[in-house]
């Protein structure tokens, strides 16, 4: 199932193995820039093996890509929560401290 790709000048960069063949075959790490992982009987891509050449980049393109997606997911609820600050007069009261507070204001004390 191996399955490779070169460059313009005949060195190769990447290649589709199995698992299997991969834990049988350790040195490949050396001599591909990455190494697609594929299930052997039903050809499910399973993932990637990265150069370490290229694992720092990869790394900090993942970093700043789960910190954008998590800060869109942090915008996306904010819309319904509102600014995330309460008033001041509630600073350190416990949620139930401050739905009495709202009761005693909104129906006298």
């Amino acid at each position: 199932m191996l399955q490779c790709t070169y460059d313009d000048k005949g060195h190769k960069m990447t290649t589709t193995m199995s698992i299997r063949e991969l834990t049988r075959n350790g040195s490949m790490f050396g001599e591909y820039d990455y190494i697609d992982i594929e299930d052997r009987k039903s050809h499910e891509y399973k993932g990637v093996f990265i150069s370490s050449k290229y694992a720092d980049d990869v790394k900090k393109f993942l970093e700043e890509k789960l910190a954008k997606e998590k800060q869109e997911k942090l915008d996306r609820i904010m819309k319904f929560a509102g600014k995330g600050s309460i008033y001041p007069r509630f600073n350190g009261m416990t949620a139930s401290e401050i739905r009495e507070e709202k009761a005693k204001e909104q129906y006298g004390k």
